[in-house]
């Protein structure tokens, strides 16, 4: 069965499939390829090439709105390419959406927001800062202190590069529930958290450390909280905005040329990013992540975002895309 408006020529999808993100990957493919002469690498760019080119299956449900779904496609999975990276962010959130209202429907909790930094490095000093960060974070998240004051966490690792001074900037945003008494009984000021991270990190400095509360209506439900930490979330670029792009390729790869920044850039990027996990949960989210089964967002499955209405599959039909280089984007045969 097939679209009769879509019988007498090829015909762009307007999908979320990410019609963006393929331009910006055109770009880094561009950058790989020097990339590849630089560390011999062969299949990296050949992956980011077919990332979601061919294969892809669309679903449309008649019921609502003639909308596109993707349903099939395949991905490259290579950690720096910006489709990959765009699809599993919108996975990471709508899990950390999941866990949210399970976390507010269990216990009630009250949401505080952590940012922790240190300084800029320079990238042959990314790798091993990135490293000393996380046996920081382990540090900082097995001090009696902390333990008691928090439930668990969500943390994301976000690496923005200041361009004018050729540095990286790595930093963690953090997500913490905590008993609602945390703001009465065992709170911990932004100076108390600023000298924790410091002594975690073995520090010499004092590093900038943020942290801000969601603040909730007097009388508010588990709705209400979860919109609330949604808004926080969009407001101070935290969690969701990490969720969306551990690495902005739009903040890394600059202009429309392969330049010879772009290409040191990806080169320490992918260094330091290798094997790395870039999110983490812990404590009540860990659990109630395992108990709603959620999988790993960032190296499973990236067609499949949210569960679908068991009428879907009556209700829709499968057509084909691929996308079109000289129209940039996909079409339908």
């Amino acid at each position: 069965m097939i679209i009769s408006s879509l019988r007498t020529r090829p015909q762009q999808v307007k999908s979320g499939i990410g019609r963006g993100k393929r331009d910006g990957r055109i770009l880094w493919l561009s950058t790989m390829k020097l990339y590849r002469v630089k560390l011999v690498y062969l299949t990296m760019p050949k992956k980011l090439r077919n990332c979601a080119v061919v294969r892809n299956v669309f679903r449309l449900n008649e019921t609502r709105r003639r909308k596109l779904k993707l349903y099939q496609a395949q991905f490259c999975k290579v950690r720096l390419c910006p489709m990959c990276a765009w699809r599993r962010s919108l996975k990471i959130a709508y899990h950390n959406k999941l866990i949210v209202e399970e976390a507010n429907r269990q216990y009630g909790c009250g949401w505080i927001f952590l940012t922790l930094t240190v300084r800029n490095v320079e990238g042959d000093g990314l790798k091993p800062m990135i490293a000393d960060m996380m046996k920081g974070w382990n540090r900082l998240f097995a001090y009696k202190r902390v333990k008691v004051a928090t439930l668990g966490y969500f943390r994301a690792l976000e690496i923005t590069k200041n361009h004018e001074e050729d540095t990286y900037h790595p930093h963690f945003h953090v997500l913490l529930p905590v008993k609602k008494s945390y703001f009465t009984h065992n709170y911990i000021k932004q100076s108390e958290w600023t000298s924790l991270w410091k002594r975690a990190m073995k520090l010499d400095y004092t590093p900038i450390v943020d942290i801000r509360r969601v603040k909730g209506r007097a009388k508010i439900d588990a709705e209400q909280i979860e919109s609330d930490v949604r808004e926080a979330m969009m407001e101070q670029k935290a969690v969701l905005e990490i969720s969306k792009y551990p690495v902005k390729d739009t903040d890394v790869v600059r202009g429309n040329k392969v330049t010879e920044d772009n290409l040191n850039t990806v080169f320490y990027l992918d260094d330091a990013l290798s094997r790395r996990r870039l999110i983490g949960y812990g404590g009540i989210l860990k659990e109630i992540h395992k108990e709603l089964n959620l999988g790993d967002a960032e190296d499973g499955d990236l067609v499949k975002i949210e569960e679908e209405d068991d009428e879907v599959a009556n209700e829709a039909f499968e057509v084909m895309a691929y996308w079109h280089p000289g129209i940039k984007n996909y079409i339908i045969r």
